[in-house]
C-alpha cells in the first residue's frame, strides 16, 4: 500500500473507530524552533561505560589532518584533534593502516612493528595512544591478515631462497622458514602470479603487489602472536581484521577456523582484547562467522548505497521494516554468538560517501540516514568526514578525500588528499562553516551521539516493535538492556508531518530527547505525538 492510500484508510478508520494507539495526518504541523534540539538535549548527561559497546570514528589517517606541512595526514595531526572527536561523542578511534608501506592506502603492509614515516615515528603513536586513555577513547589498530607487500621482508627473503633454489631442489624450511610464510607452487592457476627470475608462483587473490600470507603456517601464526602482543603491549584496545571472508579463498569453514584461532589468541594475550572483522557479505554469512566467537563483525546488510538504511530514506522499505530488520539479524547473530556486539555502519572508506546517495537532498535525509544508524545497537562507527556531509564516490581515492576543515586548502590541518583524487565539490559547507550554526550537520552528528551516551539502553537494549503504532512513515520500538533506564524511540522517516496516540504506552511519558532536521517542533501531549518530517523522539518514564 502507498503512502497516500495509507493515510486515506487512516483517515476513514479513524471516523469510525478509536483505538489507544492510532497514528493520523497532522494538518497543521506544530511550527517552532530549531533551537528545540539545542534547548531539549542540552542538560543531557554522558554515560560512560568501559566495554565494547562504543562509538567509533574510522580515520583514514593520509588525509585526516597534517602538522608538518606535506600535506599528508599524521598521527600527530589527530592527537591535535581529540578534543574535537571527543566533543563529538566518540569513545573509540579505528584507523585504517599506520604500518610502512609503499601505497597511499597501506593495505600493503611492508612492516607489521613499525610506524609509517609518513605517519610519524613510534613515539607519536604511543603518544596518541596516551592522549586517547586520558579521554577514555580506545584505539583499534587495523590488522591485515590476509596478505602482505612484496616489499615485505618475509617476502624478499623468500623470494631470493627461490631464486637461489636449483631447479631440481625441493624447498626446505629448515633452510627458509620465509618460503612457508606463502604460499608458492610450481603451476600456473587463476589468482597466482609468477614469482620473477624463478619458475614459481604465489598466490595473490587481491593483486600481484598483495602475495597472501599461509595462514596454516605455525610460523605465521607464532608470527600473527607476536605482532598482536607487541601492540596490545603498546596499549591498543583490539583489532579490526581485514577481509576476513578472503583468508581461505572460497572456504568460509576454514576462515571460521581461522578466525576461531586468532580470537582466542587474542584474548589470551589480553583478555578484553576486541576484535570487529570485515565479511563483506549478507546476514545469514555474517552469521555463521560469528560461531568463532569473534565480538563484532561489521553490519553490511545496513550500509552502502544498497542497504536497509538507503532503501528506507529512498522509500523502498519502510520505518517498521528498518526495526524489523534489526530484531532478526540480533535474533540470527545471537543464536551463533550469545555475546556478540553488533557493528552497525553507514559507510567506510571502500563506499561512496552518503551525501551523494540523495542527489535532491539538502540535509534532511542525509542526517536522518546516518541517525537510522547511530542508534542501532552494538558498537557504532562513523567515517571521519561524514559529520560534515563531505561526498566522494568513484574511485577509491576519492572516497578517502581530505578532511573537510576549511574551504582554503592552505588553511592549518589540510591535507592534499592521495595523487589521482578527482576534484570533489563538496554539497555542505567545511567544519569551519558549520560549527556555528545549530542546523548544520556537524551539530547534528553531535546531538545525535549525545543521545546515545546518555541512554545506555540506545546501545545495549533489545527491541521492542509496537506494531499498532508502526508502519511505512512511523516506527515506534523500546529498547531496554535490562540494566539502564528503558527509553521508546519513535522515528519518522517521510518528508511529511506524522501524528501518533502513544497514551497505551504508559511506561514512556517524557520527552527526554530529540532530533529535528527542520525548525519545525516535536510536540508530545497527553500520549499524543506530532513528529515533523524526518524527525527522532526519545522518551523515558518520568
Amino acid at each position: 500500500m502507498t503512502s497516500r492510500s495509507k493515510k486515506l484508510v487512516y483517515a476513514l478508520l479513524s471516523s469510525l473507530v478509536f483505538t489507544a494507539c492510532t497514528k493520523t495526518p497532522a494538518d497543521n504541523p506544530s511550527a517552532g524552533s530549531s533551537v528545540q534540539m539545542m534547548e531539549l538535549n542540552k542538560d543531557l548527561k554522558s554515560v560512560y561505560i568501559d566495554d565494547a559497546y562504543r562509538n567509533t570514528y574510522e580515520i583514514f589517517p593520509y588525509s585526516y589532518c597534517d602538522t608538518n606541512g606535506d600535506g599528508i595526514g599524521d598521527l600527530k595531526g589527530i592527537i591535535s584533534k581529540l578534543d574535537y572527536i571527543q566533543d563529538m561523542g566518540f569513545t573509540a578511534l579505528w584507523l585504517t593502516p599506520v604500518h610502512p608501506s609503499g601505497t597511499y592506502h597501506k593495505y600493503d603492509v611492508d612492516d607489521y612493528y613499525a610506524i609509517d614515516p609518513q605517519f610519524g615515528t613510534m613515539e607519536d603513536y604511543e603518544t596518541l595512544i596516551e592522549e586517547c586513555g586520558k579521554r577514555n577513547i580506545r584505539v583499534i589498530m587495523d590488522l591485515v591478515l590476509n596478505h602482505t607487500s612484496t616489499d615485505n621482508e618475509w617476502f624478499q627473503k623468500a623470494h631470493e631462497y627461490l631464486k637461489e633454489l636449483p631447479p631440481d631442489w625441493g624447498p626446505s624450511v629448515d633452510y627458509c622458514k620465509y618460503f612457508d610464510y606463502y604460499n608458492f607452487t610450481r603451476e600456473a592457476k587463476e589468482g597466482w602470479a609468477p614469482l620473477s627470475d624463478t619458475n614459481w608462483y604465489y598466490e595473490a587473490r587481491f593483486w600481484d603487489g598483495m602475495p597472501d600470507l599461509n595462514l596454516d603456517s605455525s610460523f605465521v601464526r607464532q608470527e600473527i602472536t607476536d605482532i598482536m602482543k607487541f601492540w596490545l603491549d603498546k596499549g591498543v584496545s583490539g583489532f579490526r581484521l581485514d577481509a576476513v571472508t578472503s583468508f581461505y579463498t572460497g572456504n568460509p569453514d576454514q576462515n571460521t577456523e581461522f578466525l576461531r584461532w586468532l580470537v582466542s589468541t587474542g584474548k589470551s594475550l589480553k583478555k578484553d582484547c576486541y576484535f570487529v572483522g570485515e565479511a563483506w557479505t549478507g546476514r545469514d554469512e555474517i552469521a555463521k562467522y560469528y560461531e568463532s566467537g569473534i565480538d563484532s563483525l561489521f553490519n553490511f546488510p545496513f550500509a552502502d548505497q544498497s542497504g536497509i538504511l538507503c532503501n528506507v530514506m529512498r522509500g523502498s522499505f519502510g520505518a517498521e521494516d528498518y526495526v524489523n530488520a534489526q530484531i532478526k539479524a540480533d535474533q540470527v547473530y545471537r543464536e551463533r554468538n550469545s555475546s556478540y556486539v553488533d557493528a552497525p555502519f553507514y559507510t567506510n572508506h571502500d563506499m561512496g560517501r552518503s551525501a551523494g546517495y540523495y542527489a535532491l537532498d539538502e540535509g534532511p535525509v542525509t542526517k536522518m540516514a546516518y541517525a537510522l544508524s547511530i542508534l542501532m545497537s552494538g558498537n557504532t562507527y562513523v567515517y571521519y568526514g561524514e559529520e560534515l556531509g563531505m561526498k566522494g564516490s568513484g574511485r577509491d581515492e576519492n572516497k578517502r578525500a581530505p578532511m573537510y576543515w576549511s574551504t582554503d586548502a592552505s588553511s592549518e590541518g589540510m591535507c592534499r588528499g592521495p595523487e589521482g583524487m578527482d576534484e570533489i565539490k563538496m554539497k555542505f559547507p567545511s567544519f569551519e562553516e558549520q560549527k556555528t550554526d545549530d542546523l548544520s550537520m556537524w551539530n547534528y552528528f553531535r546531538q545525535a551521539l549525545k543521545i546515545r551516551n546518555a541512554f545506555p539502553s540506545i546501545a545495549r537494549g533489545e527491541i521492542t516493535l509496537y506494531d499498532e503504532c508502526s508502519d511505512e512513515e512511523l516506527a515506534v520500538f523500546a529498547k531496554d538492556d535490562g540494566v539502564h533506564e528503558p527509553v521508546l524511540l519513535v522515528i519518522n522517516v517521510t518528508d511529511q508531518t506524522e501524528t501518533a496516540d502513544l497514551s497505551s504506552l504508559g511506561e514512556f511519558t517524557k520527552l527526554s530527547a530529540v532530533l529535528n532536521t527542520s525548525e519545525e517542533k516535536i510536540v508530545y501531549d497527553h500520549g499524543n505525538m506530532t513528529m515533523p518530517p524526518f524527525s527522532i523522539a526519545v522518551l523515558t518514564g518520568e
